[in-house]
C-alpha cells in the first residue's frame, strides 16, 4: 500500500506540471503535504517523479510510437501521467517492480483517477508496448 500511495501522489505531482508548465520540481513536491506521509512514501513518490521527469522525452517517444493516432498532448493528462508513471517503472526500476504489477498498479490508478475508458486504453497501451518492445 505505501507504493500505490506513492504512485498517486506521484500522479497529482505530475499532472500539475501538464497545466502549469512554469512549475518547478522543488515547488511541485511542496505543493502536496509530503512531510504527512511516511518517510518511505514520501522518498518513493519523489523517486518517480524525478525518474519520469528526467525520461519523459524517452517515455512520451514511445508511447506516441505504440499509440498510432494518438499524440502524447491529446490523452487525457491523467492516462498520459499513468503510462508514464508504468513506463518509468517497466524501463528503469525492473529490479524491484515486476512487469505484471506495474501495469497492474497503472490499471488501478486509471480506474480510480481516469474515466470508464482510461483503464482499458492504459492496460492495451502498456501490452503493446510490451509486446512489441520484447519487454516481457
Amino acid at each position: 500500500m505505501k507504493r500505490r500511495r506513492g504512485r498517486e501522489l506521484a500522479l497529482q505531482i505530475l499532472y500539475q506540471f501538464d497545466f502549469r508548465p512554469r512549475l518547478t520540481y522543488d515547488k511541485a513536491l511542496k505543493s502536496l503535504p509530503l512531510e504527512l506521509e511516511l518517510p518511505e512514501v514520501k522518498s518513493f513518490t519523489e523517486e518517480i517523479v524525478k525518474g519520469v521527469l528526467d525520461f519523459k522525452e524517452e517515455i512520451d517517444k514511445l508511447i506516441e510510437k505504440h499509440t498510432v493516432g494518438w499524440k502524447i498532448d491529446r490523452m487525457a493528462s491523467v492516462d498520459r501521467n499513468i503510462l508514464r508513471i508504468a513506463l518509468y517503472e517497466i524501463l528503469r526500476r525492473r529490479e524491484d517492480v515486476p512487469l505484471s504489477v506495474a501495469i497492474n498498479e497503472a490499471v488501478e490508478l486509471a480506474k480510480k483517477y481516469g474515466t470508464e475508458e482510461s483503464s482499458k486504453f492504459v492496460n492495451g497501451v502498456l501490452a503493446k508496448i510490451v509486446r512489441e518492445e520484447g519487454l516481457e
